[in-house]
């Protein structure tokens, strides 16, 4: 499948971005019905290596390298990408009510950038239409499941708690962690929602939530985890790191995508609105996260997003202090032979 993904991505790009998306979702979800899908991208043998485990946040992943929220928003193919070989497959962003997103076209290729902007908005079925998904699509995973969570366009940001708390109980059952989208650029005022006092009082909410509802899942405690941007100034990255670090959050993804552009100046697409992700987002991401590492405790994990465009970008996030990365824009660009290079390195 290595040497066939250039044709397989040379017709997917021709292509309109979210036609290939969604068929590219059939596609794999129908090869893995069929018990096929793992041969097909390189991955024959059923389950994972489990040398390659490791414990993070209480739970053990069968490898380092996840598929990071947006590609599945719905949660239906999460076997299927079991089957490419991520570890863990974190899914959503899932609002409370259903929404349609924005207006199309919404998701734009910068091929010669390998990059990716989109300005989808939180489009997806809401808790009780993914929680149907999950009964057919998780069949067969043996990995780790991240539900991201978020909420709908339509509420203020006042009444943001109440999405948020909502998601997080609904969701509870079936996640193996639980990941807070305060970054993406996307819903409007969204990003707000990311100052330290702000971000305490959702912590601590949900935390509090958590210890509520507990005992009613045998005792289960799912871990909770916060997605930041990579467009905060370093002070605003150090006052979360206290945050973090004094409510003892359970791990912090970074980064979502970025509303920068210097990257792709020039570019006829730059100007698109949304968030940008890929291999310009690599280094800054990077330097966000080694930033992070630095000012926050040692004991909250932190997983590495935004631009791990080959194993060495994973390597560098690694080193920077990542425990895990995760993969999305990577993927798009250079098949599942990524996610297997990541997945075995040393």
């Amino acid at each position: 499948m290595a040497d066939l993904y250039p044709l397989v991505r040379k017709i997917l790009f021709s292509l309109d971005a979210e036609t290939a998306h969604h068929a590219t979702l059939t596609g794999m979800k129908v090869a893995d019905g069929l018990g096929v899908l793992g041969c097909l991208t390189g991955r024959c043998k059923s389950g994972y290596d489990s040398e390659s485990a490791v414990e993070v946040m209480g739970l053990t992943f069968p490898n380092r390298v996840g598929l990071a929220a947006g590609l599945d928003k719905k949660g239906e193919a999460v076997s299927a990408f079991g089957s490419l070989g991520f570890g863990h497959v974190e899914i959503g962003t899932v609002t409370p009510r259903p929404q349609p997103g924005n207006e199309k076209p919404r998701l734009f290729r910068l091929k010669q950038h390998e990059a990716i902007i989109n300005r989808m908005g939180f489009n997806n079925p809401g808790i009780e239409g993914m929680l149907e998904n999950l009964t057919r699509s998780r069949k067969g995973f043996s990995g780790v499941l991240g539900i991201n969570i978020g909420k709908n366009f339509d509420t203020p940001n006042e009444d943001f708690l109440d999405d948020y708390l909502a998601c997080f109980e609904g969701v509870y059952g079936q996640a193996d962690y639980i990941t807070a989208n305060l970054s993406s650029p996307n819903t409007k005022g969204l990003r707000d929602l990311q100052s330290a006092d702000t971000c305490c009082t959702l912590i601590e909410r949900l935390q509090e939530k958590r210890a509520e509802i507990q005992d009613s899942h045998g005792g289960k405690k799912v871990p909770i985890v916060i997605k930041i941007a990579p467009d905060l100034a370093d002070d605003a990255i150090k006052a979360l790191a206290a945050v973090f670090s004094e409510t003892g959050v359970d791990g912090v993804i970074t980064t979502n995508t970025t509303i920068e552009r210097d990257a792709v100046a020039g570019h006829p697409r730059a100007e698109e609105a949304g968030g940008l992700s890929g291999a310009p987002l690599t280094e800054h991401s990077t330097q966000i996260l080694a930033l992070l590492r630095s000012e926050m405790e040692d004991s909250i994990p932190i997983i590495g997003s935004g631009g791990v465009m080959s194993a060495a970008d994973a390597r560098a996030k690694f080193d920077a202090g990542a425990a895990l990365v995760q993969v999305y824009t990577g993927l798009v660009y250079h098949g599942p032979a990524l996610v297997r290079e990541i997945a075995e390195m040393d």
